[in-house]
């Protein structure tokens, strides 16, 4: 399967998680293993062999570990507050319906190594900023952003290069 096949099994939701919002449901693409592999193949051309790959609560966390897996290479949990239960830095941050937290243990990232960061969704970059935050207080530096989705109109990607313009960002859909 291509890529584009792969990401033509997402399916918007209207309304989700709040009235206004149109959620991406990727479960259809994780449910069929070939557009998955698709997916992950197609993030593995951005892998260094030597880095670790973050990945982001909770559907980042999917592909991230998917393709440190097959890279064998470490794999970096930046979840939400309270999940983590050793020492963490934390760093809210603002989304396009709210506010959350996420945090990092302390130790994620030995010997300040170089961080292949994924999420789902590139949105208002609010969630993108916080982690790329973790991972440099973590003693780790971001080389990369990869995302499923990104939501053009919400001017995420403009935002982080403006912050970071040292990290390119790559999604695989923008609408």
């Amino acid at each position: 399967m291509n890529i584009d096949e792969a990401v033509s099994l997402i399916r918007a939701i209207p309304d989700y998680p709040k009235p206004g919002i149109l959620f991406q449901d990727i479960t259809p693409l994780l449910g069929n293993g070939e557009a998955f592999t698709a997916v992950t193949d197609h993030f593995a051309q951005f892998a260094r062999a030597s880095t670790s790959i973050a990945g982001i609560e909770a559907r980042g966390f999917i592909f991230a570990s998917a393709l440190a897996n097959s890279m064998k290479t470490g794999f970096v949990p930046i979840r939400k507050a309270g999940k983590l239960p050793h020492a963490v830095f934390s760093q809210s941050y603002g989304l396009e319906y709210g506010t959350d937290i996420l945090e990092i243990h302390v130790d994620a990232i030995p010997f300040a190594g170089e961080v292949l960061l994924i999420d789902d969704v590139l949105a208002t970059g609010g969630t993108l900023d916080a982690a790329i935050q973790l991972v440099n207080r973590a003693g780790g530096s971001v080389y990369q952003i990869l995302a499923l989705l990104e939501i053009q109109a919400l001017e995420g990607r403009a935002r982080l290069a403006v912050k970071y313009p040292q990290i390119p960002v790559h999604s695989l859909v923008v609408s």
